[in-house]
């Protein structure tokens, strides 16, 4: 395809991929290969010739498994390059494949047999391997070596065709079907004939009751030892298993305590054997101990091949499984060392005599542990410390919790631990333990060191809470005198800027929509935002006090609605937007003066970063809360600036764009809502506007008197204000006048004094009552408070009243909401003004 669409290069790198791939399947086959040819059948050959020969390879016989390999190797590759030039290479690959396994199956019978059958043996599997493959060579190999034309193939070895390979006796089925059909069944025919022949080996026995007959024990009889078995071929097999040194010294041992040291060459008698089969299942076990002997008997008195090979396999299993086992106790940090039910030592790693300091001749199999215990003593010079070799032993023997034996010799402490084993005898490890013990002494040491470093540090702590409790108190008085310096300093700052926010609306009053309207609108602006920086430094000084008064109590929110419904209507009709506030009979339980403070900051960020749109404010009930949600179509907030907007001073472009500020509303916000231990939810789209959502507890309906009483419907607040008797007390001259200079451009008749006494003056020189009542809170001899319960006394108990205040304490605020008054807080926004002014136009037209 590449080729045809003119792609060189891709053609080029397809060919190298398919030459790779078809390189490295031919490599590895023919390395494949040549190990099983190598391994099963030219070296089992060579091992055979020298058995017959008697004589084994001294050399290494690594070079001649390389040679032959590699031969193999070529030869392999000969053949395949030979059978590509002579086979039909028009077959398919699947083909070619099928052939293969038709001849990988011809093993079947002798593999099934010899595990169902026990009278299968090696004939019988011989013959049938070789009758299938043959009939196997003739059926299918054949025909894709000669054309189809050949008389082999056309006729085969009957001129009427009734052998043809490729259907013999005109069977009717598919090549390959006949070919395996015929090959399995000549391949079992005579794979049961050769077997019933003759009879199976013991060999063969052997081998097949582990595989037939479980239940059938392998019968062994021992004979009478034979002449041909000498000592030197006992020590020989042996110590094919326990290696020579060892096996020697054994021995050696053993023909001490009988006095007599037998030739190499002298036959072997009874005692000897039974010593060589005790040696030897100390390694390998009794049973497989008892199996070596027997084959070793018969080996010699009938020196079949058979026995050989079984006796030289089963050899070389026990040994590397006993040298992998030995060579992992070896590695052990551990001593480790086995005695028999005798109490002889049975198996031991090297880690036991190095640990100890024993010498070679304890490394035997046969020492008594009483002779190893002496041996200790002796080494190690313990009996100058009480301790001999039978008390060491029997406390080794009898000892079942692990305890400690220190060797002066080699300066170590060996921790010994005792284990029994089912079938008698013991195991004991030795365990060396020396640095843990010094590692232990010296946090003993540092233990003693510890209590006097503790103790010194113990008292350096305390002189340092010490100081840290002065220098908190220290910080909390500094913190509380600061707090107290502004509020004092935000007091005695916003009455002159009451007073010139005053002086600024009288001003544009006046001055109306003439030239110089922008630079009183551009002072009306700036005392605005001196306003608000004084607010919110205040209000963030308070919260951060940690000191901030909370009164919780269960309130209607609609009173906090009201509140913001006359606060807010007027600067959102001014913004030219739609503020609905839609009232609900709901009780909350929180504060009512922080509440409100988060809202109003909420509701004024909404109204200012809303160009154009509406502002809806209302809650739900949700289970146990309220969920109170401020929704606007405003601007909107990025998902990636949502968790900025909280920090102080942070305000994002678009926001700037759209209204002046300072980024300290939503800070407050925060900080409210963690005193108040409420959630603020924001979910808002850039563009699409912002939806704030705050959660409070749900509190139980009560009765309550005059709720609402404090501020008049938001309704009224565009209504005429001419001819409303305002009384305007204050202590601070230049706030009277331009407060009444502001209320005097609105059509107002206004009263001013400076004091409870000033104000009864006032109303007596007028002739009438008051239909409002603006308050200061502090004045010279008493308070804004106490001003109007006495004109209340004197006028009308429900006399609309507000106080205009720089105070903005909580105490303040329960106090004026619990006698019906209004809070103004100064700088007074004459939008607020004069929502609270409709209170009296309300209460003037109600007595007309």
């Amino acid at each position: 395809m590449p080729t045809s669409g003119g792609s060189e290069l891709i053609s080029m790198f397809a060919f190298i991929g398919g030459l790779s791939a078809g390189a490295a399947m031919v490599v590895v086959a023919c390395v494949a290969l040549a190990i099983m040819i190598s391994n099963d059948l030219i070296l089992p050959l060579i091992l055979r010739r020298q058995e017959r020969s008697r004589a084994m390879a001294q050399d290494s016989m690594e070079p001649l498994i390389l040679k032959i390999r590699r031969t193999a190797i070529i030869v392999v590759m000969i053949l395949g390059y030979a059978y590509f030039r002579t086979a039909d290479n028009s077959q398919a690959l699947a083909a070619i494949g099928l052939v293969s396994f038709a001849a990988v199956v011809q093993l079947a019978p002798a593999f099934l047999g010899g595990l169902v059958w026990q009278g299968a043996n090696a004939r019988g599997a011989v013959a049938g391997m070789v009758t299938g493959f043959c009939v196997w060579g003739y059926t299918l190999l054949m025909p894709t070596l000669l054309p189809d034309e050949h008389w082999l193939v056309a006729q085969g070895l009957h001129p009427s065709g009734i052998l043809r390979p490729g259907s013999i006796l005109g069977l009717g089925v598919s090549p390959i079907e006949n070919g395996v059909i015929w090959s399995l069944a000549l391949n079992t025919l005579a794979f049961v004939i050769g077997s019933l022949t003759r009879l199976p080996t013991n060999s063969e026995n052997a081998q097949a009751s582990v595989f037939v007959d479980r239940r059938q024990p392998l019968i062994i009889r021992r004979r009478g030892v034979p002449a041909a078995v000498t000592v030197a071929e006992l020590t020989a097999t042996v110590g094919r298993y326990l290696g020579l040194r060892r096996t020697q010294r054994s021995f050696e041992s053993f023909w001490a305590e009988r006095g007599e040291r037998p030739e190499e060459s002298d036959p072997v008698d009874p005692p000897l054997l039974r010593f060589s089969e005790q040696l030897l299942a100390s390694a390998i076990g009794a049973s497989s101990s008892r199996l070596v002997h027997t084959l070793l008997l018969k080996r010699f008195e009938a020196a079949t091949p058979a026995s050989i090979r079984l006796l030289d396999q089963a050899s070389e299993a026990l040994q590397y499984n006993r040298d992998v086992l030995q060579s992992a106790l070896d590695q052990m940090d551990q001593g480790i060392s086995v005695f028999d039910p005798d109490f002889r030592l049975a198996f031991w790693n090297r880690r036991f005599r190095r640990l100890l300091s024993l010498p070679a001749n304890i490394g035997q199999v046969g020492v008594t542990l009483n002779e190893i215990a002496a041996e200790i003593v002796a080494v190690h010079d313990l009996a100058g410390s009480g301790i001999d070799g039978d008390s060491l032993a029997d406390k080794i023997v009898n000892q079942s919790e692990p305890w400690l034996l220190a060797l002066s010799a080699s300066e170590r402490i060996v921790e010994i631990r005792t284990s029994p084993m089912p079938g008698g005898g013991v195991v004991v490890t030795w365990h060396d333990i020396t640095e843990r013990i010094l590692v232990a002494e010296a946090l003993r040491e540092a233990n003693e060191t510890l209590e006097r470093r503790v103790e010194e540090r113990t008292s350096e702590l305390v002189r340092a809470n010490r100081e840290l409790a002065r220098a908190t108190r220290a910080a909390d008085e500094a913190n509380a005198s600061k707090t107290r310096f502004l509020a004092a300093a935000g007091h005695d700052i916003l009455q002159p800027l009451n007073a010139a926010r005053l002086y600024a609306s009288t001003l544009h009053e006046r001055i109306g929509e003439s030239a110089d309207a922008r630079l009183v609108a551009n002072i009306a602006k700036s005392l605005e935002s001196v306003e608000e920086i004084l607010s919110a430094v205040l209000a963030i000084s308070r919260l951060d006090t940690g000191r901030q008064e909370t009164k919780i109590t269960g309130f209607p929110i609609a009173r906090i609605f009201e509140q913001m419904e006359v606060e807010f209507a007027p600067f959102a009709r001014e913004r030219g937007l739609d503020l609905r506030i839609v009232q609900s009979s709901a009780w909350v339980r929180s504060d009512p003066a922080l509440l409100r403070r988060l809202l109003q900051n909420l509701i004024s960020n909404a109204i200012k970063y809303t160009p154009r749109g509406r502002v809806l404010v209302g809650c739900r009930r949700a289970g146990t809360k309220v969920r109170i949600e401020i929704i606007d179509t405003g601007i909107g907030i990025a998902r990636s600036d949502q968790r900025h907007i909280f920090t102080e001073f942070r305000r994002l472009d678009d926001g700037a764009r759209q209204a002046p500020g300072l980024g300290l509303g939503l800070s407050i916000v925060e900080r409210i809502a963690k005193v108040l231990s409420i959630d603020v939810a924001l979910n808002s789209l850039p563009g699409k506007g912002t939806r704030f959502a705050i959660t409070v507890p749900r509190a139980k309906a009560q009765e309550m008197a005059g709720v609402g009483a404090a501020s008049g419907p938001a309704g009224r607040v565009g209504v005429d204000l001419k001819g409303i008797f305002v009384l305007c007390i204050d202590n601070d001259v230049s706030i009277l006048e331009g407060m009444a200079g502001l209320l005097t451009q609105w059509g107002c008749e206004v009263a001013t004094a400076t004091d409870l006494d000033g104000a009864f003056a006032a109303l007596a020189a007028a002739g009438r009552g008051p239909d409002i009542v603006l308050a200061d809170y502090h004045l010279e001899a008493e308070t804004g408070i106490d001003v109007i319960r006495a004109i209340r006394r004197t006028y009308s108990g429900d006399l609309p009243c507000a106080l205009v205040t720089a105070n903005r304490t909580q105490s303040l605020r329960s106090q004026a909401e619990s006698e019906r008054i209004t809070v103004l807080f100064k700088p007074v926004k004459p939008a607020a003004l004069r929502s609270v002014l409709s209170l009296g136009q309300t209460r003037r037209v109600a007595a007309e």
